[in-house]
């Protein structure tokens, strides 16, 4: 068992799963660099959400392997895969599951608050992370009293505001209207821009791949076509070495 290359802060290498016996992920390999947006596309039910939970440690592969910055996640005990998520995986998914009990500025702060961070650190954090989501004026409010949008943009910022190594988004904007997806999407991609966060980011909708450095393709688990972007950087690899 080999690491992936130092320059790959995420790599997979042909990962199966499968459900009951039916095949979920068939073989489906990648890698991302630190900073990298990876747009996972494909129809609904092609596997991405399984793709993204064996990626963040929430599912074992059946076979194949997953690395984080060389370390084997397919294999971490469940104490150490505890311990990776909490650390350094966010995780966003299409429903916000926020803890009715607290504020937005509260729910964005869990994460960080969970880790040992100080209270007033960790409401700076997520507040300027609710502020960039142009959801700042609903910080002191209960879900109950947001739309859904709004609650899915607290989400979005506990996510973010936790500063992790690789943030899994699956499909993410799936319940905002067009202009509210174009917003978080844009915020998302200045995010891994400026604090370099690898991105994987799940959507049926092509519109996300436009965003990607690059983009993974799926259909029935398999990996289908080809990335451009990754086939001319195996080859400028290649050229020089």
């Amino acid at each position: 068992m080999v690491a992936p290359p130092d320059d790959d802060m995420l790599a997979a290498r042909t990962v199966s799963y499968a459900y009951g016996g039916s095949p979920a992920l068939i073989g489906v390999s990648l890698g991302a660099r630190k900073g990298e947006i990876v747009a996972v596309t494909g129809p609904r039910g092609c596997g991405k959400t399984t793709l993204l939970a064996c990626l963040a440690g929430q599912l074992v592969p059946d076979s194949g392997e997953v690395w984080f910055k060389g370390v084997p996640v397919h294999s971490l005990p469940p104490l150490g895969l505890e311990r990776l998520r909490r650390e350094h995986f966010g995780w966003i998914g299409t429903e916000p599951q926020l803890v009715p009990e607290l504020t937005a500025w509260e729910n964005a702060a869990l994460a960080l608050m969970l880790r040992g961070t100080g209270r007033r650190a960790a409401k700076s954090a997520a507040c300027e992370w609710l502020d960039r989501l142009d959801v700042g004026e609903c910080a002191r409010a209960r879900p109950a009293a947001l739309l859904q949008s709004q609650r899915q943009r607290v989400a979005i910022a506990r996510a973010l505001a936790a500063g992790p190594s690789v943030l899994f988004a699956d499909e993410p904007t799936a319940p905002l209207h067009q202009t509210d997806r174009a917003q978080v999407l844009r915020t998302l991609t200045s995010a891994a821009r400026s604090h370099g966060i690898t991105v994987v980011l799940a959507a049926h909708d092509q519109e996300v791949a436009t965003l990607a450095d690059h983009t993974v393709a799926l259909l029935d688990g398999r990996r289908v076509g080809s990335d451009p972007s990754e086939a001319e950087g195996r080859a400028a690899c290649s050229a020089s070495a």
